[in-house]
This record gives structure tokens, C-alpha cells and sequence, in this order.
């Protein structure tokens, strides 16, 4: 198993998972349940019509954090908001009903993966595993 499918596969186990992003100069997080591994890279997707999609925009500085019961996961990097129609495409053939509410109110789907980025797999005390993800 490569470093970037245990790193999904860690995020499929915990289900939800947590973005933060920065708004102004303040911590911005919210819960998040969609990922998608694609090409090596695990994508994320947000409404361009959101906040949080805004944020990055603006500071694309961004943190996930996770926990599966067994292992906390902290990942961050640099999001790249570059458009990626196969992405949403994917995205939306996972979620029919997300693709309805979009295309219904005529809403665009962002997708981005973090650039530059470092994961961590802790234990309550300590980095179990470490590994840096540069596309």
C-alpha cells in the first residue's frame, strides 16, 4: 500500500473528517466526509459558492485532521484549486444527489488536493508515521 492510500484509508475509517483553513487572520474548521483518491492524490470537494472555498482562495494554507478510533491524522499543505473536471465528474457519479442539488441551483463544484503537504499518523503520544507529498 502506497503512502497516499493509507492516508485515505485512514480518512475512509474515521468517515468525517476536519478542514481548517484560515478567514481573515482566524482558524476557520468545519466537517467535511468527502475524499477522493485520484491519481495519487487524494481531492477534496467544496462549493465554489462557499466560504471555506473563498478561504482557500485567498490563503490556501490548510489542515485536515482526522481520527479512526485508533490513530489521529494530521495533514497539511497548500491547497491547488486547479479545476480537475474528471474529479468532479468522479465526485458527482459517487454522489448522484450532490450532483442534483448542484446542478439544480446551478452551483459549482470546487476540487483540490494539498500540494506540499505533510501527513502524520500519531498515537495519543507520539508520530507513528510520517510522510511528505510534493506533486
Amino acid at each position: 500500500m502506497s503512502d497516499i492510500e493509507k492516508i485515505n484509508d485512514l480518512m475512509t475509517r474515521a468517515e468525517v473528517f476536519y478542514l481548517a483553513t484560515v478567514n481573515e487572520d482566524k482558524p476557520k474548521v468545519r466537517p467535511l466526509g468527502f475524499h477522493l483518491l485520484f491519481e495519487d492524490k487524494i481531492y477534496f470537494g467544496v462549493g465554489t459558492h462557499k466560504d471555506v472555498y473563498k478561504q482557500l482562495e485567498a490563503n490556501p494554507n490548510a489542515e485536515i485532521a482526522a481520527w479512526d478510533g485508533e490513530h489521529f491524522l494530521r495533514y497539511y499543505g497548500v491547497a491547488d484549486l486547479t479545476k480537475n473536471e474528471a474529479v468532479v465528474e468522479k465526485a458527482f457519479e459517487l454522489m448522484p444527489e450532490i450532483a442534483e442539488a448542484y446542478k439544480a441551483n446551478g452551483w459549482e463544484m470546487g476540487v483540490f488536493y494539498l500540494n506540499d503537504a505533510t501527513a502524520e499518523i500519531r498515537n495519543m503520544f507520539a508520530v507513528e508515521e510520517s510522510y511528505e507529498f510534493k506533486y
